[in-house]
């Protein structure tokens, strides 16, 4: 990016037609290069208005000098426009900022940008005024990336959990954690400059004691790492089942519309279909795979290919098997198979006289994850009918509830979602966990302080107390142009 000393200028609404487009400028000289551009009703220059009110102005530019008439610049009036001031360090960026509130049509906000580049500003870079923002001490790291998913939540839930990072209740639990650990680190360092008079600044009982209590409350953000991307990114969850037991009218009847081709010829899904839809405030991604079973077809091959990679890739499976059809082999070996992840076990066509019953199922299901290793995901069941929507709701509710396991609500303890936050919470644990060591093995204070260095370091990068200029970039890079 850009100098910090330069003023920036970008479009802060979507390009298209609407009710209002706004332009924001920010930067040391921010008012200098808007009021060359700008005319207020009042007659009063921008320094000399109230920042935090809008004022009534116009827009005044002309793109092509027509030179002097009669001694005076000719320019034209091309919006009439509200004018804003936010002033250091009170504004998003912690600089003086001016927002031009024009009509909303991409040629006008285009022609204040233009305008204002023409007058000393340059157009920003994406996630340009956060980063500004973070930089300027206004925001840390995980309120920078609050901003961004509250503008990509895909449903109220995860716009709640955004909104919570955005005000910084993650923050207050890391920098919490940080001034614990860096607390003992202090009783040791100073311990070690007075090894020699055999002066202890924290017993070791107390130390073991608040590591514990730092690395449990650690260990359960990690824990909820993954409820919190589910929420954040919504529900992956893959349909799979063999041919023709009704997958892809499965899929139809979840989203209420014809999406997917149906045939009772197999094999007519040939990729993997995706769509999302909303079940109590959670976002579920749902993927129609193609019918699993050995084929010399290309590319029915390349399709189950894909269904496999999309399985291993998914949260919740649906598991579908047709009523009116009598089990078999295949049937308890793709139960095998694929009941190492959480599951719904749906038995499709309960319109049509079953060939099974519930129990029977149910039984078979248990004997065979009995038999089966490493069995870690839950099971529900639910008996449905694609063709007549019977059964689909509690289908939509047993996928949320094997995918979060609680309701999500106000007050809940705050749920990381990205894979930075979870990794480097994860080193963080691991330095606490060799800290623990450490003094079980009677090591010295210098290696109990050096690993609990390591744990408030993962913790600084979280917040952005330790930054790394590439991790910035990656980050602020996600943002649109004008954030």
């Amino acid at each position: 990016m850009g100098s910090l000393d330069d003023t920036i200028c970008a479009v802060a609404t979507p390009m298209g037609e609407g009710g209002v487009g706004i332009v924001r400028v920010s930067g040391v000289h921010a008012l200098h290069v808007a009021s060359s551009i700008l005319r207020l009703r009042s007659g009063k220059t921008l320094e000399q208005i109230k920042p935090y009110q809008l004022y009534l102005g116009q827009f005044i530019w002309n793109p092509v000098p027509l030179g002097k008439i009669l001694g005076i610049e000719t320019s034209s009036v091309l919006d009439e426009v509200l004018v804003v001031t936010m002033r250091a360090p009170r504004s998003y960026t912690g600089e003086d900022v001016v927002e031009v509130h024009a009509h909303g049509g991409p040629v006008i906000v285009s022609a204040i940008c233009e305008a204002l580049t023409q007058t000393g500003a340059r157009l920003a870079e994406p996630g340009e005024f956060t980063k500004r923002g973070f930089l300027n001490g206004r925001l840390d790291l995980t309120q920078a990336e609050g901003v961004l998913d509250t503008i990509r939540a895909n449903s109220l839930k995860s716009l709640k959990m955004a909104q919570e990072q955005l005000q910084g209740r993650l923050s207050r639990i890391i920098h919490d954690h940080r001034d614990r650990l860096l607390k003992l680190v202090a009783h040791l360092e100073a311990g070690m400059d007075f090894v020699e008079d055999d002066i202890q600044f924290i017993e070791q009982s107390k130390l073991k004691n608040e590591i514990h209590l730092v690395l449990g409350e650690i260990l359960q953000l990690v824990d909820g790492a993954e409820e919190g991307r589910m929420i954040r990114e919504g529900i992956r969850t893959v349909i799979v089942g063999r041919p023709n037991v009704g997958k892809s009218s499965l899929l139809n009847a979840i989203l209420g519309t014809n999406r997917a081709i149906v045939s009772h010829i197999p094999g007519t899904t040939r990729d993997v279909l995706e769509e999302a839809i909303m079940v109590e405030g959670v976002m579920i991604r749902l993927f129609d795979t193609a019918g699993l079973r050995e084929t010399k077809d290309e590319l029915e091959n390349e399709g189950m290919s894909r269904a496999t990679q999309a399985i291993d890739d998914a949260d919740v499976l649906i598991l579908a098997f047709d009523k009116s059809e009598i089990l078999n082999e295949k049937d308890a070996n793709f139960i095998e198979r694929f009941t190492q992840k959480p599951c719904v076990m749906v038995l499709n066509k309960s319109d049509l006289p079953p060939k099974f019953s519930f129990n029977e199922f149910r039984d078979i299901v248990r004997q065979t994850r009995e038999n089966s290793q490493d069995v870690e995901g839950g099971t529900n069941y639910v008996e449905v009918s694609a063709l007549t929507g019977e059964g689909i709701d509690s289908l939509k509710r047993a996928i949320k509830r094997l995918a979060i396991g609680r309701q999500y609500e106000a007050g809940d303890s705050v749920l990381v979602s990205r894979l930075r936050h979870k990794t480097l919470l994860h080193n963080a644990t691991e330095a606490l966990q060799n800290a623990l060591r450490a003094i079980d093995d009677t090591l010295s204070a210098e290696c109990v302080a050096l690993e609990l260095r390591i744990a408030l370091n993962s913790l600084g990068e979280i917040v952005g107390v330790i930054t790394n200029e590439d991790i910035l970039d990656q980050i602020f890079r996600e943002f649109c142009i004008g954030k």
